[in-house]
This record gives C-alpha cells, structure tokens and sequence, in this order.
C-alpha cells in the first residue's frame, strides 16, 4: 500500500487491524466512555444530566391485578357482587360477572403512607422509595401484543425494545460486557422481539441468560466458555477472522450484518473472563444470600435473578430484566394464584431495593416493576379477573424518582385510568428522559423515516421526578 512502508501512511483497513479489534471496536468506542458509533454516524451524549445510569426491570408476565396488589379501593369491598356501575369496555378479552373484592387487606405502610395488600408485606416497608403509577393503559388486551407493546412501543410491528434503545443511545459502562442483558426471559407472546434490536445495528440487541423454562441456578449465556482451546489460541483465531471479515469489509464498504458479526465475536471473546464472575453468587455473603430469599426455595428462583441483576448493575450493565414467566394470568383461582406468586417475588424485589441501597446504587439505578397490563375488577368464572389494559399499577423506586409518592388513578373499583393517565408511549418517554435522553431525539432512519421508541406519541411525567 503506497505510504504504508514509510510509517507514513496507513490504509483505513490497516488501521483498524493495528487497533487490535478492527472496525467493531470503532463501534464500542462507547464501551470506553466516549459516545457510542451507531449505524453510520456518532451518536450524541445525553441530552441533558441523567438522574438514572441504568434499568433494572423486574417483569411479572401475566398481568398482576392492580386491585389486589398496589390501588386500594374500598368501594370494590363495599360493593362486591353488585354489577360494575358503568359500562364495560366494548371489546374484552372474555365475558365477566360482578364486582369482585380483593381477597387481600391492604394497610398503610411508611412515613407516606402509601397502601399496600398483605400479598406485598415486603415491597410495603420499602414504599418511600417506591413511586406507585396507578393510570397506566394500553390498547391491546392479549398477552402478545400487550408484551410487544410493553418492551418495544408498539402491539403491531416488530421493533427495537426498550433496552435496545437505551444502549443504541448511551452505550455500556463495560467493555467486556453486553450493554442489555434479560434473565430467564419468557419465549412466549412475541418471545425474542421482546428483547430484540430489530433494525438497530445486532449489537444492540439483548443478551440473553438463560429462558423462562430454565431454573435461574441453570441459566447461563450460551457457549460462554470454550473448553477446548486456550485463550491465546483463541486470541489468534479471533485475529485471523478479524483479518479475514475486515478484507472482505474494505471490498464492499459498508456492511452493517458484518460489522455487526465483528463486534460480536469480540465481545463474544472478552466476556469469557467477566460474564462467568458475575453470575457465580458464590462469593456473597450468607446474609445477602438470606436478604434474597436464596436460602428458601419458593424465592431461590426470583431471589437469584434478583441478585445477579444487582451484580450487573454493579459492573456497568445498561439495562437488566429479570422475568417471573408466565405466573400472574389468573382467570380462575385468583387467591391461590397471586398468593402463591407474590410469596415467590416479593422477599427478593424486597432485598433487591434495600440492597441497591445500603450500597448507593439506588440513587442511580431506576427499578422498573410491573406486568404487561392489569385485571378486571369484574369476576371471571366467580374467583377470577380477566385481562384490563385500560387502568393497572407499575412503580419506579430510586433512578431520580419521587419515592413515597402515587401518581395517577383509577376510577372507584378500579377499571379505568381516569385521572393523570399514563400510556405505555409516556412511561417510555419517562424512562428514557431519566437516563438523560430526549426520547423525541432518539432517532433511527428506517424505511425512509425516523423511528424512535415513543413513535409519535410520548410525553415525560416530569411530576414524579425529584
């Protein structure tokens, strides 16, 4: 290559060579602490100061009931067994009876006060750093699309999730780890689009561990380890590749699927190192093990995803989902149901929160907990509630949010979200302007236009934000 000898002059091929990871490094340059290359241009910094660095998100896949759990109504008590007062919605996901009361006492918990069911006896004595969001609504009553809807932004189309966005903006604090990673992640209603990059570059797409059929003591990232060669073979099988893709690169130009493969295999290459010490809980201590729940097994499951979320959030991971799959879908036999999966999440997400905070990563950390919608509070074959996306709860604890707080309401038993309503396309906007992201900025060209996790719509509840 002319110039090339002289030390003068080096061809863009052989530069990214001597970089020693090639063109996928240029792409992770965010990894590093400086903005992150996406597509073909430079993603920009934070629009304006975060008050969260990452997500932690504690999905319950069913739909929790909202009346049960977090939206205490004593109206639905007073009049259990009386016809709702209004009418029903005019397309449901199945046909309901009467008013049916909550199975659970709620009582008043912290110095806020806030109301809580006794299937939360837990989460309740974290409540002044929990924000309850009791007007959510969406627009799909089916698992599939309201899940879809949930992670992506839309019911409909196949798009990047949430976590996918939030990388694609800010990159990861750890070069030798993926920036989105889900635990135990249901295969079911929309399965990998939940956690897809869809047209983002691959990079930007979660990293599972594990699925939902798989106990969490199990899961782990398939072929993170290689038995059969050293490292530093490795290492030059890794190079030669490298070598081989960036040649065949040079000759086309651009190739988005191949600088994708590049920065693939290399992240593939470093996380063999930290990825296995972050998922071994051996080294914790018996009493974080107990504040987990890992020590009883009707919380091991949760509790281990729970405290391998904490150990991610601790080594520079973005955004995290932990998924209770697929337990709170109870049209029948509400009390056994919720009861039995409350007792299985509510000590963990419980020693999740006082974790985070006896160590400050909560100030910093935003915890996301909720399902894809609400229920009915209309029976269902007499002990049972149907799906309701027109009003449920979710909560935020730490992140820059107002804890001890409420947001939102229902209307008296619980149906609709009637005041300071909340649509999915607003907790998206929420989410990201609290990573420091101006969610109608955070753009992707696409088809011939620009795409971004709110779509068109979306606005920042900027009143539950310290």
């Amino acid at each position: 290559m002319p110039g090339q000898s002289c030390g003068c002059e080096i061809s863009r091929r052989e530069l990214l060579r001597r970089g020693s990871a090639g063109f996928g490094m240029l792409a992770l340059s965010g990894l590093i602490g400086e903005s992150m290359l996406a597509d073909e241009g430079l993603i920009s910094p934070p629009h304006h100061p975060a008050r969260a660095k990452r997500v932690i998100f504690l999905f319950m896949h069913g739909g929790p009931s909202q009346v049960d759990t977090f939206d205490y109504k004593p109206l639905l008590e007073r009049d259990n067994g009386k016809p709702l007062p209004f009418s029903k919605p005019r397309v449901t996901f199945a046909k309901t009876g009467n008013l049916l009361k909550s199975p659970w006492e709620f009582r008043q918990y912290g110095e806020s006060g806030m109301w809580v069911s006794d299937l939360f006896p837990n989460v309740a004595t974290c409540v002044d750093d929990i924000c309850f969001l009791k007007s959510l609504h969406g627009t799909n009553d089916a698992h599939g699309g309201a899940l879809l809807a949930l992670h992506t932004g839309s019911d409909t189309f196949v798009r990047p999730s949430m976590g996918s966005w939030a990388i694609y903006g800010l990159g990861s604090e750890n070069e030798n780890l993926p920036g989105f990673i889900t635990i135990c992640p249901t295969l079911g209603h929309g399965g990998v689009n939940n956690w897809s990059s869809a047209f983002l570059p691959a990079s930007f797409q979660g990293t599972p561990i594990g699925h939902a059929g798989i106990p969490a003591r199990n899961a782990t990232i398939n072929h993170l380890s290689n038995k059969h060669w050293h490292p530093d073979v490795q290492k030059l099988q890794l190079g030669l590749m490298q070598d081989i893709n960036l040649e065949h690169l040079g000759s086309k130009g651009t190739d988005d699927a191949l600088e994708a493969r590049i920065r693939s295999f290399e992240m593939a290459f470093r996380m063999q190192a930290e990825a296995p010490m972050v998922m071994d809980l051996s080294g914790e201590t018996k009493e974080t093990l107990e504040l987990y729940g890992i020590d009883d097994s009707k919380t091991e499951n949760f509790g281990r995803q729970c405290l391998m979320a904490r150990r991610f959030a601790e080594s520079g991971v973005r955004f995290i989902q932990c998924t209770h799959s697929y337990k709170w879908d109870q049209h029948s036999n509400l009390k056994s149901g919720h009861q039995n999966n409350a007792l299985e999440v509510d000590r963990p997400i419980a020693g999740l929160l006082k974790d985070l905070k006896s160590r400050g990563l909560l100030e910093d950390t935003l915890v996301l907990w909720g399902g894809e919608f609400g229920r009915t509070p209309t029976a269902q074959d007499g002990n049972g509630r149907d799906h309701n996306p027109h009003g449920f709860t979710m909560w935020m604890a730490g992140g820059g949010v107002r804890g001890g707080n409420s947001y939102g309401e229902t209307d008296d038993y619980g149906y609709y979200a009637s005041r300071d309503k909340v649509h999915v396309n607003d907790l998206h906007a929420t989410l990201l302007h609290l990573l420091g992201i101006d969610h109608e900025k955070l753009t992707f060209r696409h088809a011939g236009r620009d795409f971004r996790l709110t779509d068109v719509a979306g606005e920042v509840v900027h009143d539950i934000i310290a």
